[in-house]
């Protein structure tokens, strides 16, 4: 089914200008694109938090919003995938949920990578997953987290700043 897909958007590209098909935030690099939509595909089934609970995600218990920035929400963490430095689109190391009349809701993922060196003056390339530059390195965020960079890729919610932007204007915590 995806890969029929994919060939129906291969064929519309062909047929309609790029400017038709720009995602949110203009990007219009097909690969970008794809990208974009593997995310979206393999985070999918975490609309239900149950799932993502099942599947090895835990909740933190701070929502993230910043005044004049936005939010990025409650982020819930898979330790497993965390742990590993390998980094793929399908498999994001954090869902970010806001809370909402309905209970909790998916609102972006990110992806996360463990600086090498843990030095902070050294980065290193984490731009191969989107074709963007990962944020970092920068030192963890809680105790025992190491210095890493990290992307959020906001692909179930639109974001004013930015597909790949860290913060959401329109995301707020209450």
């Amino acid at each position: 089914m995806a890969s029929r897909i994919l060939a129906l958007a291969a064929l519309l590209a062909l047929l309609i200008p790029a400017t038709a098909l720009a995602a949110p935030g203009g990007i219009t690099n097909p690969s970008t694109l794809q990208s974009l939509a593997e995310a979206r595909q393999a985070s999918v089934r975490y609309h239900d938090p149950a799932a993502a609970i099942a599947d090895g995600y835990i909740p933190t218990t701070d929502c993230v919003e910043v005044p004049g920035l936005g939010g990025m929400g409650q982020h819930w963490i898979h330790p497993g995938r965390f742990a590993d430095p390998a980094l793929d689109v399908s498999a994001p190391e954090v869902l970010l949920y806001v809370p909402s009349g309905q209970g909790l809701r998916l609102v972006a993922v990110e992806y996360v990578a463990i600086d090498s060196d843990q030095d902070l003056s050294t980065t290193d390339n984490h731009s191969g997953l989107f074709g963007v530059p990962f944020d970092g390195p920068m030192p963890g965020h809680f105790a025992g987290m190491p210095i890493h960079s990290e992307l959020h890729v906001w692909v179930w919610q639109a974001n004013p700043a930015g597909v790949f932007a860290g913060f959401n204007p329109s995301v707020h915590c209450d």
